[in-house]
């Protein structure tokens, strides 16, 4: 059996020059809760494992100038959820990370772990995406920043480039009349993977839809920003025939698999109906902020 080192850099750029030297050999490890789960089950093997808990950037939880938030990658769910501001700005965002496994697996397991594991059905990157969120991630070659929908490749791929680590998230400001919502439909009522997630972020003014973004998870090999359905909501008062036409946007944008929790007709129907119902919800928080 091949020897694993472990590593515990106290900076971000020791990190990112260990996991770099290694050649594509390493892990990292945030929460853990994806990462030894493959490991028990051989589904990787990693020559080094470069744990970031140690580096402040990454467990830190920033209010920033103008508003927003910056939450480092390894910020658990359990202590996201203990913030005292974060859950008012953005519940659905909160929601949707506090729905990956147990309240035990919850004080380990990140946001950022859940970006990078790449699966289509993580709870947390549909409503990351609705939220706008920003990714910042560092490398051999420095720093540059990247929407969330843009770290998904694939079905346990993404888009960095070999050595960069996930260092955090920054969600915006959040304009008066705002409100987000998270769902997913589950055969169980808790601990199971979604079958389709949607997240939705709206602003109201007047009790009409000035800006919405929709995201969609567990229809496709990555989770998507649904712009069509975006655009069916601004501008209306959430009638019936904006409804309509967003949730068939929805449905339009989905590209699924049939397995044994779900058949392709089955979610895409789905993420119509779920795009109601969260659309709903975040309209009536919206009316309340």
């Amino acid at each position: 059996m091949t020897d694993i080192r472990y590593l515990a850099p106290g900076t971000l750029d020791e990190a990112v020059n260990a996991f770099a030297a290694a050649a594509g050999a390493a892990r990292i490890l945030a929460g853990g809760t994806d990462l030894l789960v493959q490991m028990r089950a051989g589904v990787v093997r990693p020559g080094v494992i470069v744990d970031i808990k140690k580096i402040a950037e990454m467990t830190t939880i920033e209010e920033t100038p103008e508003g927003g938030f910056r939450i480092g990658a390894a910020v658990s769910g359990a202590r996201l959820a203990e913030h005292p501001r974060f859950g008012k700005a953005w519940p659905g965002v909160l929601e949707a990370v506090n729905l990956i496994g147990s309240k035990q697996v919850q004080g380990r397991a990140s946001p950022g772990g859940n970006l990078c594991n790449a699966s289509p059905a993580g709870d947390s990157v549909p409503a990351m995406i609705a939220a706008g969120a920003v990714v910042t991630v560092q490398g051999p070659h420095g720093r540059r920043q990247m929407p969330v929908e843009a770290v998904p490749a694939g079905p346990g791929r993404t888009n960095l480039t070999p050595g960069e680590i996930l260092v955090s998230f920054t969600l915006p400001p959040r304009p008066a009349g705002s409100g987000d919502a998270y769902l997913r439909m589950i055969p169980r009522t808790e601990m199971d993977i979604a079958v389709v997630g949607c997240g939705v972020s709206l602003t109201l003014e007047g009790g009409k839809v000035t800006a919405a973004r929709v995201g969609l998870g567990a229809v496709a090999p990555t989770p998507l920003l649904v712009g069509p359905a975006a655009e069916a909501l601004i501008g209306s008062r959430l009638e019936e025939e904006a409804l309509a036409a967003a949730a068939a946007a929805c449905s339009a944008a989905c590209r699924p698999i049939d397995d044994k929790r779900g058949t392709i007709a089955y979610r895409t129907k789905v993420a119509g109906v779920l795009l109601r119902r969260t659309a709903a919800i975040a309209a009536e928080r919206a009316g309340r902020a």
